[in-house]
């Protein structure tokens, strides 16, 4: 079925409603107005919204201390976190420094990944590598990594700038591969640019081993998480995986980048490690890369006043404790099929679907013009912000995003329900999400 858009009238850029309730997957404005979350607002409410065991956890600690000032104390939620995290995330990724959210962990990885390189002689390793299509948070070291080039345009020149790298991606493959061709070209790509920029100058390369809102949902291609460690590895320049959405369970595995194989040396989380109960969020490195910081300095150079924040923390705690307890990792990978049929199956018929991909809860539709070609749609029509506008018209809290081809151009909705949905509510965001689509589309 060809699709013909409406014209851009629906705006996403009015008065919002007033958020006054939530409960499970569920939420209400103040008129009333009932909502089920699809997207776990922007991926972040792995539990939904007001579960009591976790509000219980924060209300205790708060009851005890809100806040033991990490350079002057530990806690108890702070190490009871702390060992949490090394046993999910496994291997040598065992030291750690929390932060208050996605963005500020990312900039810890650039500053640890600096204070490596500093630590083992190697000072002249200043520069990152990133890629095009990514979007890795709102600071200016962050920014300088992201390649979304919507929400980094108005600030360029004034942050750290990254080497750009093509998107890694299998549904739109480099120039001269395949989809199956595509994580070795990818690779390739890398290396290239170690050697052009010369392998004593580049500190790290950073990267979404599941790209979330700058492309959708993208896995990374058959290959290339594991060609990317060997070359990381060959030239002495640390690999940093962005899983602050993608990762604490969102795609199945604790770690996103364990479906890949790959230990990187350093990795970020946030959004899924408290639930949007607090603003928590940690940069984690490997054990070889603490140790040379270690004996260099003695302690980790970045940290901020609320680093380890003691209620953030014991909320972390509260909340990777169910998810255990519930079994809801393996939940979530078993949906992961369910979900892209469901989704498959809302969506017949209407060529505008070019491609549903993803992993575990974290599934995306992406919007094309032209099937055949995967042309985008004109990007005057906004039709990302269309289907936003009518998604909350019709009950549904989803994910649209912009500019997902070129920075400009493409349009994606992410679905990133909360990890113990029930099946009639994964359902119903499924069918929400697909009668929104299909309203935009007038298909």
């Amino acid at each position: 079925m060809t699709a013909t858009p409406l014209p851009p009238s629906i705006s996403a850029t009015g008065k919002l409603p007033k958020v006054v309730r939530g409960k499970g997957s569920y939420l209400w404005d103040a008129s009333g107005k009932q909502y089920i979350d699809g997207s776990g607002g922007p991926a972040v409410y792995c539990l939904g919204h007001g579960n009591a065991e976790v509000n219980d956890a924060i209300t205790a600690q708060l009851g005890h201390i809100a806040h033991g000032y990490r350079y002057n104390f530990t806690t108890d939620a702070l190490e009871e976190l702390t060992e949490i995290i090394r046993t999910n995330a496994g291997g040598t990724l065992r030291e750690m420094v929390f932060v208050t959210g996605g963005s500020e962990a990312v900039e810890s990885c650039m500053k640890i990944a600096l204070q490596y390189q500093t630590a083992i002689g190697q000072k002249s390793r200043r520069r990152f590598i990133s890629r095009q299509r990514s979007w890795h948070g709102n600071t200016l070291g962050a920014l300088g990594l992201s390649g979304f080039a919507e929400r980094t345009e108005a600030y360029e020149g004034a942050f750290v700038p990254s080497i750009k790298l093509s998107p890694a991606n299998a549904y739109r493959p480099i120039a001269g591969a395949t989809p199956e061709t595509a994580g070795e070209a990818c690779a390739a790509e890398l290396e290239a640019a170690i050697l052009a920029a010369g392998p004593e100058t580049v500190a790290a390369f950073v990267f979404e081993p599941v790209v979330g809102a700058a492309g959708g949902c993208v896995p990374a291609p058959e290959t290339y998480a594991r060609r990317v460690r060997e070359i990381c590895t060959k030239y002495g320049v640390l690999m940093i995986a962005d899983e602050v959405m993608c990762g604490a369970g969102r795609c199945g595995p604790w770690r996103a980048l364990e479906t890949d194989g790959v230990e990187p040396d350093i990795m970020s989380v946030a959004k899924g490690l408290a639930g949007g109960y607090m603003p928590l969020g940690a940069a984690v490195c490997t054990t070889a890369v603490w140790e040379a910081i270690r004996a260099k300095d003695g302690a980790f150079g970045t940290g901020h006043t609320f680093t380890g924040h003691t209620a953030a923390c014991a909320a972390g705690v509260a909340v990777q404790k169910i998810v255990a307890r519930e079994g809801l990792l393996a939940r979530v990978a078993a949906n992961e099929v369910r979900i892209k049929d469901w989704l498959a199956d809302a969506l017949s018929g209407i060529d505008a679907v070019g491609d549903i991909r993803g992993r575990g809860h974290f599934i995306c539709a992406e919007l094309v013009a032209d099937r055949d070609t995967k042309a985008p749609f004109d990007p005057e029509l906004k039709l990302f912000m269309q289907i936003r506008q009518q998604a909350m018209e019709n009950g549904l809290i989803c994910y649209p995003v912009g500019g997902n081809v070129d920075g400009q151009r493409g349009d994606i909705v992410i679905l990133a329900p909360p990890y113990n949905a029930t099946d009639a509510e994964l359902a119903e965001i499924v069918e929400k999400a697909a009668l929104s689509i299909r309203q935009v589309l007038r298909a």
